[in-house]
């Protein structure tokens, strides 16, 4: 068993499901763990749930809204203000959207949700990463990365929208990043790794509209794994000595396997870089490897 004493995790969206199981299971290894989430009452409640299963004291919560550009960088402001190192970030949060909306950037939801606030805060937080070495990134995308296929010309999907299509492609975006984000931390101690943490009985599509959708969602939630053994390849990552040092991979059930095959395109991680650094007006000059 891993020893993350003296370890300081960031886990995005731990109030519920796979997030606050990774955050249990690595606050019983005896991490720091610090959680994200929108309501402040339900993010104590949490903390005070995972103090009285593990024993550990080291929990705080930041609260955020992640949808949000504004929210993402206060939350990295104010983590860093707390906080002088960070040796494991895990991008959790994230959700699915079956009508198409804006956030209060003005940009398609899920793509916002699912792979900029990634995107963005991961950026804000490299610096103390890198000051932290040996320190690990841990994104968590999904199996419907398989299905995704991103359209240069439409990421916001304003020509055509599908619940399923923009999670899916938002899920391939999170590999992208991954294998870019890789690249550019070549020799910096920093590792980052992406994950399909397995079909998980959370609230995941709880709020879905659609009959169909949430007759199906039912249907997999009857036979899928619980959150705790959703969250072992998120905590395999975190704290395992196994892959120290072990990046650009996409893993699932705490084995390296095969993403989608578009995944491994190098212009398009390239491209999908440098589109969300415009998105979230990270100049050049700021990002990894710059």
């Amino acid at each position: 068993m891993a020893d993350m004493n003296g370890k300081t995790v960031l886990i995005t969206g731990a109030t519920n499901g796979i997030g606050k199981a990774t955050a249990t299971e690595l606050a019983g290894l005896g991490a720091t763990v610090v959680i994200t989430g929108r309501d402040r009452a339900r993010g104590h409640a949490v903390l005070e749930e995972i103090r009285s299963k593990t024993g550990n004291s080291k929990l705080d919560l930041l609260v955020a809204d992640l949808s949000s550009q504004a929210e993402v960088r206060r939350l990295a402001a104010e983590f860093k203000a707390k906080y002088p190192r960070l040796n494991v970030l895990i991008n959790n949060a994230g959700g699915f959207f079956d009508t198409r909306q804006t956030n209060v950037d003005g940009l398609e939801y899920t793509f916002a949700f699912n792979h900029l606030a990634y995107f963005l805060l991961t950026n804000l937080l490299l610096d103390t990463l890198k000051v932290s070495a040996p320190s690990r990134i841990v994104n968590v995308s999904s199996a419907a990365q398989s299905s995704g296929r991103l359209n240069f010309d439409d990421l916001q999907a304003e020509k055509r929208y599908s619940g399923m299509a923009a999670y899916n492609n938002s899920k391939l975006a999170n590999v992208l990043f991954t294998y870019e984000l890789a690249r550019r931390l070549q020799g910096s101690g920093v590792t980052v790794n992406a994950l399909h943490p397995g079909v998980v009985n959370t609230g995941f599509g709880d709020n879905s509209q659609n009959a169909l959708i949430r007759g199906l969602l039912w249907l997999f939630k009857r036979f899928s794994l619980s959150p705790e053994r959703g969250a072992e390849t998120s905590v395999y990552l975190a704290s395992s000595p196994q892959v120290e040092g072990v990046t650009g991979k996409y893993f699932d059930n705490k084995q390296a396997k095969s993403s989608n095959p578009l995944s491994y395109n190098e212009a398009e991680q390239k491209r999908l870089w440098d589109i969300s650094a415009a998105l979230t007006g990270l100049s050049e000059a700021k990002v990894a490897g710059n």
